[in-house]
């Protein structure tokens, strides 16, 4: 099984230097110099990747966003959250799963994606639900949701499983 987990970071990666390339590239009437380092930072991350310093280019790109912020760049882009990293890293990766996975192996993932997410808005329908149970979905489906992200069929089985144990006995109906 390939090393998704690789893949993925290698996504976000990706994604903050096409990010940051499409900037730079742009003309906002900006600080100049600052934008003249900032170009040369983004070139030693791209090399340090090329390397396989894979470390060392996500430490240049995080100075990158410091550096933007600290020299006012209005127009510079903010670091992402972690929800919004992930996002984008999935978006990336999706094309390269198609180089890697069967399509069996795809259409199992999607499945169990498609089934978590239908069980999860089935709670919507449950007007009493205490804090401790939305805190228990919450939890399952971020852990199927990991194991999604990993392309681990059996573990994000097994958590939709207890997803939609716990919606029978609740009374949802996806």
């Amino acid at each position: 099984m390939p090393d998704v987990y690789q893949l993925m970071m290698d996504a976000e990666l990706s994604k903050a230097f096409d990010v940051w390339s499409g900037y730079l590239n742009s003309r906002t009437g900006e600080d100049s110099g600052a934008r003249a380092r900032l170009r040369d930072t983004l070139e030693s991350a791209r090399a340090a990747a090329a390397d396989g310093e894979l470390a060392h280019a996500r430490a240049l790109v995080a100075e990158m966003y410091d550096e933007a912020y600290e020299a006012g760049l209005r127009w510079a882009p903010a670091r992402p959250t972690p929800e919004e990293a992930d996002r984008e890293a999935r978006d990336y990766v999706k094309d390269e799963l198609r180089n890697v996975f069967t399509v069996h192996r795809r259409e199992e993932l999607d499945t169990i994606g498609i089934c978590l997410s239908v069980t999860r808005r089935s709670f919507r329908a449950l007007p009493d639900l205490d804090a401790a149970t939305r805190h228990d979905i919450a939890y399952i489906c971020a852990r199927a949701g990991m194991a999604l992200d990993l392309a681990h069929a059996t573990a994000a089985r097994r958590e939709l499983e207890r997803l939609e144990a716990l919606a029978r006995r609740l009374g949802a109906r996806p």
